[in-house]
Parts: C-alpha cells; sequence; structure tokens
C-alpha cells in the first residue's frame, strides 16, 4: 500500500476532537486571531477578507469570505456584497502577478448538497488553473499533488501585496507595539 503523508491534517483532526465534531467556524476563528500570517490571511478589509485554502485544489488556491458569519448569499448587505466582490476581483489581480495562470475556477458551494465543506460561512473559491494541470494522480491515485508548499504559496502572493493592505494585517509584534490590532 502506498502512504501520502500529510501532517498539517493532524490539526484539523485535533480540533474536531477537542470539540467533540462540533468545530467551531474556521473563518470566524482565524478572523478573529492575531496571527495573519500562521491564519493565512492575506487581506482583511472591512467587511470581507482573503484567506488562503489550507487544502488546496492547486497552490495559489484563494478563499474570500465576509467578516459576518453568514451562509446564505441572499443575507448578504450590499456593502458585504461588493466587498466579496472587490476582493475576489483582487484575488485574480494578485494569482496574475505571482503565479500568471492560464485561467480560474472562481465560484461558491452552498449547501451541503453543492460541496460545501463549510455550510455556514460562505466563501468564494479563487483557484489559479494552468494547461495540462490535471493528470491521472487524481482519477487513478485519488490524490492530489501540488508543486509548493503553503508558506511558499503564501509568500508568493504577500510579496505582491499593494503596502496598504499589508498594513492591514495582523502580527503578534504588531499587536503588541501598537495596542490597537
Amino acid at each position: 500500500m502506498e502512504r501520502l503523508w500529510a501532517p498539517w491534517r493532524m490539526g484539523y483532526i485535533q480540533r474536531a476532537i477537542k470539540s467533540g465534531g462540533r468545530e467551531a467556524c474556521i473563518f470566524c476563528q482565524k478572523y478573529r486571531e492575531s496571527d495573519d500570517r500562521r491564519n493565512l490571511i492575506l487581506v482583511r478589509g472591512r467587511r470581507a477578507f482573503v484567506v488562503m485554502n489550507a487544502f488546496p485544489y492547486n497552490s495559489g488556491h484563494l478563499m474570500v469570505a465576509p467578516v459576518r458569519h453568514v451562509g446564505d448569499l441572499t443575507a448578504l448587505r450590499r456593502d458585504e456584497l461588493y466587498e466579496l466582490s472587490e476582493l475576489t476581483r483582487l484575488c485574480v489581480e494578485l494569482l496574475n502577478k505571482a503565479y500568471n495562470p492560464s485561467g480560474y475556477n472562481i465560484g461558491m458551494n452552498l449547501g451541503r448538497a453543492a460541496g460545501a465543506g463549510i455550510e455556514d460561512h460562505l466563501h468564494v473559491h479563487v483557484v489559479p488553473r494552468w494547461v495540462g494541470d490535471t493528470n491521472f494522480m487524481p482519477v487513478i491515485g485519488g490524490t492530489k499533488v501540488l508543486p509548493e508548499l503553503l508558506d511558499a504559496s503564501y509568500e508568493r502572493i504577500y510579496s505582491v501585496l499593494p503596502e496598504e493592505v499589508k498594513r492591514n494585517l495582523r502580527t503578534p509584534e504588531r499587536r503588541a507595539d501598537s495596542g490597537t490590532r
């Protein structure tokens, strides 16, 4: 039997065990914390934010989520919907600079039947695609091969962020120094 090592999954498993299977919303949890680098948050808006997918379909897979915990698209306020859209557009700009992909899959899975892994907090997936980025591994082996580690993907995208966006990110040092974040 072949083995695929995925040690990053242990954190997910341990959180699920601690919560008795009732895990807190990962988007709300990440947004509240003070270390955006550790939480893979790249952009903080007033009503929405951008976070890397910790279990990506492709390198550079980003998600845009509203700050408010909401799972129903029709429940979004206009200002939330606008910022969700603007940040989705920004994701494409950033990924164009960082990766120069051939195309994108952009969309939402609303509801369990549609494949939503996190039903109660809607989010937009922005997945960069390249011609030939799929091969036999997912079909035959049931395994997706990613050519880049999450840390490297974060650094690549972070390097093309505008300075005003970087200033809004939370770090433990900035929180301790300023007392405002």
